[in-house]
């Protein structure tokens, strides 16, 4: 459940907040889990993670997955499926999970990190359809610094924010200012 803190109240994500609580729950030593969109926003969150705890967490591993991302651009290793960050007393795991999310789950240190990974993958699989974050309206693609869309995606956006190229985008360039010229 995302809350926000200054009412205590929360919004639920149903059948994907418990799947989130369900990670939680059963596999050792996971903390937190939260399903970010393609713009680094939490749209889920295990139980007992804040609303700005859970916004936290997405940006830092949007940001985490945006920099495995560069990586495998430049130096032609592909694209990023899954970013593990080590730290003095935890994980991070970020896992790309369906169409414009990713999946980031934050463990203790004693993780057992082998396992961990499995149960990650073995949830994307198994549930992909609920860790769908659709885009939010008027949002481009890999808007954020680390944008979790799948490998593959082509939508270029110019400096105006216009769809430049992409799968069943044409091109689309706005007229420079002033007379025409002939």
């Amino acid at each position: 459940m995302i809350q926000d803190p200054r009412t205590g109240t929360g919004r639920r994500s149903g059948e994907l907040d418990w799947l989130l609580d369900d990670m939680v729950l059963r596999v050792g030593d996971v903390r937190h889990a939260v399903v970010l969109s393609d713009d680094g926003l939490a749209v889920g969150a295990s139980g007992g993670l804040g609303r700005e705890d859970a916004e936290h967490l997405a940006a830092v591993a949007s940001g985490f997955h945006s920099l495995a991302k560069g990586a495998g651009r430049h130096f032609g290793a592909g694209g990023a499926r899954q970013t593990t960050v080590g730290m003095d007393d935890a994980f991070l795991f970020v896992a790309v999970a369906g169409d414009g999310s990713c999946l980031a789950l934050l463990t203790a240190v004693t993780a057992d990190i082998g396992l961990v990974a499995y149960e990650t993958a073995r949830l994307v699989k198994r549930v992909g359809e609920h860790l769908h974050a659709p885009p939010r309206v008027g949002a481009r693609p890999s808007a954020a610094p680390g944008g979790c869309a799948p490998p593959g995606c082509s939508t270029r956006w110019d400096d105006r924010g216009a769809a430049a190229a992409g799968p069943g985008l044409s091109p689309r360039r706005p007229s420079p200012p002033g007379p025409s010229r002939s």
